[in-house]
């Protein structure tokens, strides 16, 4: 009787029968022999049918197959170099599941309408296989790296009773009798956190009621918080630059099939290794009105400003130190300079933006009283928050990296759309 299996198991049975479960991607045909393109989801094997060796049946089965048809295929694995994945399936027996008709995703051009609107059949070809792989590697390094240093992981609840930057650019709903939101960050939930566990890091959604329809901007995206008591930005840096090059480094050597299918330029990624460059927001300024650009001091760096400052590095570069007056309520302004912070913002290279933001949060109550009455932000609503400088405040840092931007980094794609299995954009909720 055949060994079940997958296709990536098959280099475990070269020389025996086994079935396989498994969708039909491509097939063509030469004369007596039938090449069938296999995909299980684990990858994707050529079967060979030679009409001499099969039955009637077998043959005629094979030759009913169209795209995205389901079977059970049985087969002796063979090595073959020439394929990639390095063994073929001489195939010796074919069970119909499904013979589908009409499958509107050929492989002619779409546009990205049709294919967003038909999300849940793109997921099958090949490129969108590859994103969703190293998405996945992307979370187990994510897990691996914080949990091999003593972080604990911690759920922020997702419904919250207010905004954590103080923005307004959130979803509403009415929890019972009472207002509520859609979570944007669970980094205030993870700092009361840290304050019993030390090390910390949260990995979940977050959603933005933001009306942006840039390439770099999802309504629904999931992010990875860590915070960390007793530590100050500079330290947090240090364990920023090394989490992100251990993701980095663990979907190049993980991955590399994955990458080469979406044709990225390997040796980029190979050169992300800590310590990364730093530089003061000052410097930044300095170098964009030098080089084109007219930005007052105090303004926000938009997208042409990161990217005109990342293409001066091949890692991923540090601002740090922006004005006051353009960060969140929570961060700590410098000691020796209270009109800019400490925090930083990572840019990715290429044009890929900001991948992660973080900060030296305000451990000083008097200090955070003052914020919040000058960003009117509610006594009663944020009262829990306030207790955290008030028993026991401590030093701490934290950070949040976006999973879609990095997703699309490390993958090159030219839209974080491709980067979650089912975006959610402006005027796209379906499917």
């Amino acid at each position: 009787m055949a060994a079940k299996s997958t296709i990536s198991e098959v280099k475990h049975h070269v020389g025996q029968e086994v079935r396989i479960g498994c969708w039909l991607n491509n097939k063509r045909s030469s004369g007596k022999i039938q090449f069938l393109q296999l995909r299980d989801g684990s990858g994707y094997i050529q079967a060979v049918v030679v009409k001499s060796e099969v039955s009637e049946d077998v043959w005629n089965d094979a030759k009913s197959l169209t795209q995205e048809s389901s079977l059970y295929v049985t087969g002796i694995v063979r090595e073959d170099e020439r394929s990639q994945s390095g063994f073929e399936l001489s195939v010796t027996g074919v069970e119909i599941i499904q013979v589908t008709t009409d499958y509107p995703i050929t492989p002619k051009e779409h546009g990205v309408d049709f294919l967003m609107d038909h999300r849940h059949l793109w997921l099958r070809s090949t490129r969108q296989r590859a994103v969703l792989i190293i998405r996945a590697q992307i979370i187990r390094s994510v897990q691996q790296f914080f949990d091999e240093r003593g972080f604990k992981l911690v759920d922020p609840p997702i419904l919250t009773p207010s905004s954590c930057e103080g923005t307004t650019e959130l979803f509403h709903t009415k929890y019972f009798e009472e207002d509520a939101f859609l979570t944007q960050s669970g980094q205030l939930y993870m700092e009361a956190a840290a304050m019993a566990l030390g090390k910390v890091y949260s990995f979940g959604p977050t959603f933005r009621a933001e009306k942006s329809k840039t390439r770099r901007h999802l309504i629904e995206f999931w992010m990875i918080e860590p915070e960390m008591a007793f530590t100050d930005l500079f330290e947090s840096l240090e364990v920023q630059e090394q989490f992100v090059s251990y993701v980095v480094q663990s979907v190049v050597a993980n991955c590399r099939r994955e990458l080469e299918t979406l044709e990225r330029d390997i040796s980029k990624l190979e050169k992300i290794q800590a310590p990364f460059p730093r530089i003061t927001y000052d410097e930044a300024i300095e170098y964009l009105n030098a080089n084109g650009f007219e930005v007052p001091w105090g303004e926000d760096f938009g997208a042409p400003h990161e990217t005109a400052i990342a293409e001066r590095y091949e890692q991923p570069v540090f601002i740090t130190h922006y004005p006051t007056g353009i960060k969140a309520f929570y961060m700590k302004p410098d000691p020796n300079r209270p009109e800019v912070v400490l925090c930083a913002d990572m840019i990715a290279p290429e044009g890929y933006g900001e991948i992660i933001g973080g900060s030296q949060r305000i451990d000083d109550p008097e200090l955070m009283e003052q914020r919040f009455k000058e960003h009117e932000l509610s006594d009663e609503a944020y009262q829990w928050y306030m207790d955290l400088r008030k028993y026991g405040t401590v030093p701490h840092s934290g950070f949040g990296l976006g999973l879609e931007r990095t997703v699309a980094w490390i993958c090159g794609l030219d839209h974080v759309r491709e980067t979650i299995p089912f975006p959610r954009l402006l005027y796209r909720l379906y499917p």
